[in-house]
């Protein structure tokens, strides 16, 4: 399967709405109601794109259809606590990550995650932080396998999470 990648732009947020509520559909189906339950809309997607330019919602694609997204911001989520991470000086956050469930289990979230780590150190930044539902309807051990570690086990307003990160060479250590 060929994937493109792309920066999301205002004429793919139905396309987004549509796949982000497909996902958590499917997650609702397998796992039951919880946190991960609900609707994406398309004013919702148009207003995470409206956010500063330190952000970037990234796609990928297939025969011309969105099967993949997750953004990227230097603006901390609201549910993250910086003090269970690494101090470091660039953090970015991924958040919103969303795989069309035909597609699941195929390499295209890994390849996102490959293709997000790359944009995050041309950006620059030095870590990739995130939050993932503790429980068994939550990603973590994707995040695992991709290479996050996990940082932390907390309760945000109820809800379990579990806090991942990856450290991410400098350029100096690069060289």
């Amino acid at each position: 399967m060929k994937l493109a990648f792309a920066i999301a732009g205002p004429e793919d947020a139905a396309e987004l709405a549509a796949l982000q509520t497909a996902a958590a559909a499917e997650l609702t189906r397998r796992f039951g109601q919880g946190a991960w339950s609900g609707a994406a809309s398309e004013r919702g997607i148009l207003a995470t794109m409206r956010l500063p330019k330190f952000s970037k919602k990234l796609v990928v694609r297939t025969r011309g259809r969105i099967i993949g997204t997750l953004r990227l911001a230097t603006k901390k989520p609201w549910a993250i606590d910086v003090s269970y991470f690494t101090p470091v000086t660039r953090p970015l956050y991924l958040v919103g990550m969303a795989v069309d469930p035909r597609h699941q289990g195929t390499g295209v979230g890994r390849a996102l995650v490959e293709q997000a780590v790359a944009i995050a150190r041309d950006w620059p930044g030095d870590a990739i932080r995130l939050d993932a539902w503790d429980a068994e309807a939550g990603a973590g051990g994707f995040y695992a396998k991709c290479g996050f570690r996990k940082a932390a086990h907390a309760k945000y307003k109820g809800a379990p999470l579990v806090y991942f990160e990856m450290l991410l060479p400098t350029l100096t250590e690069t060289i």
